[in-house]
């Protein structure tokens, strides 16, 4: 799929934005309770006879894993003709079995506001053994239980990225990138916010 932002101005990114969400076949409404409940199951899974949240308090990135696992499975279960998780490595997180294009790619983070991935994100795939990084993504920021003991998801947000949308870190040991600032106002468009956990944090 070509960049539907070519020949397109900053100005008009976000609107190019709102029409590949709403051309997506998968709602708002939709995916927002798909995460919501996602999340649920996590905390009521049990390791052997001990608890997530009660005796195991995994970190970040075991949160993550997680996240992106039963997301993929939780649609799967939904419409499985339609969705299924990704195995192989040039599969997207949450593969659409008819048409790729849809694919979705997963990033949660228990940044407050951010999300990153690893360098190769801001760099455009060589061959079609690689994982396409341009495409629609679904990012999930959550809290931290260091920071809440009984952390919640804080924000969701939908949209398309391209490789060109990442910055990857300029030291030859680092192995992350991150969003632009443009990026996170034109071209994902949040979902869901809990305020709740905002209000909190200004206390």
């Amino acid at each position: 799929m070509k960049s539907p932002y070519i020949n397109k101005t900053e100005d008009e990114w976000l609107s190019v934005t709102e029409n590949l969400i709403k051309t997506h076949l998968l709602k708002e409404t939709e995916i927002v309770e798909v995460i919501l409940e996602s999340w649920k199951w996590i905390f009521k899974s049990k390791i052997g006879d001990f608890n997530i949240g009660k005796q195991i308090f995994p970190t970040p990135q075991i949160i993550s894993f997680f996240l992106h696992e039963l997301i993929a499975l939780n649609l799967e279960g939904r419409h499985p003709r339609t969705w299924h998780k990704g195995v192989a490595k040039n599969e997207k997180d949450i593969v659409h079995s008819k048409n790729n294009d849809f694919s979705i790619e997963i990033k949660a983070s228990s940044d407050k506001k951010q999300v990153f991935g690893n360098r190769s994100y801001a760099q455009e795939a060589s061959d079609k053994a690689q994982k396409v990084k341009s495409g629609y993504y679904l990012t999930v920021n959550f809290e931290k239980f260091t920071d809440n003991p009984k952390p919640e998801i804080t924000i969701i947000r939908f949209g398309y990225l391209e490789h060109t949308d990442w910055v990857g870190q300029t030291s030859q040991t680092g192995q992350q990138a991150r969003l632009t600032p443009k990026a996170y106002k034109h071209k994902l468009k949040i979902l869901y916010e809990n305020t709740k956990v905002n209000l909190k944090k200004l206390k």
